[in-house]
């Protein structure tokens, strides 16, 4: 399908109107002064607000219509294919964040060994270890490596069966080149997957709140520009209900755009880099 059918598709999407009642907050938000940082929470707070009863209103026939397309999308995508190291998320149904079991059971039916990651993908998974937004990614090779968190959220252990600490990506001697985010919204290819509770089509990514992939992308993007390593892509999984018009989500410095979506219509490239990947 040619983007410009898929932008007509999207914004032909009745949820649209919900966010266009929203005042646009500007492209580039500099702060000055705690007023402008409380009014950007409190848009956030709306939105996030309005985009949790929108999911919540999903029938459930049709987000599994998503879910399934959303993953077939991934898998037979050639930046997908060619991956050798990504970051991905643990689909969490109680949070109604795009299913990713799919993905995962494929990529760790055939996982990377050490020292021959031609063979296979090693994936690197989220683990919360405090409220202060710190979260790492660690390698697993199995779903059995996973434990439920006191949020009965799937987590990798810090540990292997034989006691052995888990790889962390920010240890790793090669970079990943995918990441593949949820939303409330070299040769390698560096994939990582984005989670989150809304996302615009000009990137922006409407978080949980909690920081935590920000903060995570913060520390592992400069240590691709210290490493001088190709920076990943970072795609965000999105429902139709969680996609919104150009510059709806009020964002700060902090934020973190993502590079492409992929919704159910198709994949959506954002970036320059990602229109070069992604056709």
């Amino acid at each position: 399908m040619k983007r410009a059918k898929l932008m007509m598709l999207m914004t032909q999407a009745p949820f649209f109107s919900i966010f266009n009642l929203l005042p646009s907050p500007r492209s580039v938000v500099t702060m000055s002064n705690n007023t402008q940082l409380e009014t950007i929470f409190n848009q956030k707070k709306i939105l996030r607000s309005r985009v949790r009863k929108a999911l919540k209103g999903m029938d459930p026939s049709a987000r599994f219509q998503e879910d399934n397309a959303i993953q077939n999308i991934i898998l037979d995508a050639p930046w997908f294919r060619s991956s050798q190291r990504l970051c991905a998320y643990i689909s969490c149904s109680s949070l109604r964040e795009v299913d990713t079991s799919k993905v995962l059971s494929e990529i760790l039916q055939n996982p990377a060994k050490e020292g021959h990651t031609e063979m296979g993908k090693r994936l690197y998974v989220p683990r919360v270890e405090d409220k202060n937004s710190y979260m790492r990614m660690l390698n697993i090779t199995h779903m059995d490596d996973l434990i439920s968190n006191s949020m009965n959220i799937l987590e990798p252990a810090p540990v292997d069966a034989d006691g052995k600490e888990r790889e962390d990506v920010m240890q790793a001697t090669d970079p990943v080149d995918l990441l593949l985010l949820p939303v409330e919204v070299n040769p390698y290819v560096f994939l990582f997957a984005h989670s989150g509770l809304a996302f615009d089509k000009s990137g922006r990514r409407l978080g949980r709140g909690g920081g935590y992939y920000d903060t995570f992308l913060k520390n592992y993007l400069e240590l691709v520009k210290e490493r001088n390593w190709k920076q990943p892509l970072l795609v965000a999984l999105s429902y139709s209900v969680q996609i919104m018009n150009e510059e709806v989500i009020p964002v700060t410095p902090n934020d973190f755009p993502v590079d492409a979506l992929v919704s159910p219509a198709g994949v959506i490239p954002i970036t320059t880099a990602a229109q070069e990947r992604c056709h």
